[in-house]
């Protein structure tokens, strides 16, 4: 019988130590459990009560997320290592509790009731709200909260600490601070490290590829032919790839200079492909041909090919423009 006895004295002073735990400050004892733990104290819809009611001499920053899996928030889960960040930053920069500004964090599956309050039966996406205190030097009597909708899309911290910094103009805002990143550091230099191994043993090898000026002439003619035929207008505009003719066919070459289909460039790319390989091979092949019939013959076969393309390449201009009165057989 004497045992109770002896284990309730020795838990008076326990109990005695756990009754000091709280101040009567609510500030200072939300600002010693994030001291301690250096992370957003997580509430309910009871605590959120408590913490964000009047008068209050401290800010509240709230954050409004759905972690559990079945409401699918995705962006909830992107942000909410970036607000432990945030409030860690925080925490370890403002010690001393100068900025008087406390980090929570409300689930949804803790607090419906205060969703529902403001105006979130469901959540798709995050919400911060920061509570400015009441009284004191930098008070807002009004008491309504600043709102911001992660409608953007933000899921990094920076934003957001510039954002809380805006609203609490007259307190101290400790820097957000990074961890180091030593995996990425140690990849970087790995990396580097093969890059230079590699090129100090294939550097002979590459030497003479760049140094080869017909490479970099076929490299310069296929981005020349890119351009001029109009893949860059593609990207640009998103056009169709083909449309139809309104008779049931497909119609490969648009009307007007202002429109292009995505096949449409690739067979002018071909046009043009096809007539600089005819003119290059007459300039160049030809003349160092040592069989004067081969070589005749060459020559009306690329000034065919010649012929026969720029006939297309109007015919296709005509397309594009009916009022263009030339053309040239067989087209």
């Amino acid at each position: 019988m004497r045992i109770p006895g002896i284990l309730a004295a020795a838990l008076l002073p326990l109990t005695a130590l756990a009754a000091k735990k709280s101040t009567g400050d609510r500030f200072n004892d939300y600002h010693s459990k994030q001291v301690s733990t250096l992370a957003s104290i997580k509430i309910d819809d009871v605590s959120y009560g408590e913490m964000t009611k009047a008068p209050r001499d401290y800010a509240v920053a709230v954050l409004l997320t759905a972690l559990d899996a079945r409401f699918g928030c995705a962006l909830c889960h992107e942000f909410q290592p970036e607000w432990e960040l945030l409030a860690k930053s925080w925490t370890k920069g403002d010690k001393k509790g100068e900025s008087r500004l406390v980090y929570a964090t409300l689930d949804f599956a803790d607090g419906k009731q205060t969703f529902q309050s403001v105006g979130k039966r469901t959540l798709s996406s995050p919400v911060l709200l920061v509570f400015q205190p009441t009284v004191g030097p930098n008070a807002k009597p009004d008491g309504a909260p600043n709102r911001f909708d992660f409608v953007t899309g933000t899921d990094k911290a920076e934003p957001i600490h510039a954002w809380i910094s805006r609203h609490l103009p007259d307190s101290p805002h400790p820097p957000l601070v990074r961890p180091i990143n030593y995996v990425k550091y140690a990849v970087t230099t790995t990396a580097v490290l093969g890059g230079v191994t590699f090129l100090s043993v294939a550097w002979p090898y590459l030497l003479p590829v760049i140094q080869n000026r017909n490479l970099w002439a076929a490299i310069s003619l296929i981005t020349i032919l890119l351009f001029t035929s109009g893949h860059m207008f593609n990207h640009i505009r998103k056009v169709p790839y083909v449309a139809g003719d309104g008779k049931g066919g497909l119609s490969y070459f648009a009307s007007g200079f202002q429109n292009q289909f995505g096949l449409e460039t690739q067979i002018v790319a071909a046009m043009y492909g096809i007539l600089a390989f005819a003119t290059i091979s007459l300039a160049l092949k030809v003349p160092r041909m040592t069989d004067p019939r081969a070589q005749q013959i060459a020559v009306f076969v690329w000034g065919g090919i010649i012929l026969g393309m720029y006939s297309f390449l109007l015919s296709v201009f005509r397309i594009k423009n009916g009022g263009y009165p030339f053309f040239l057989p067989p087209f």
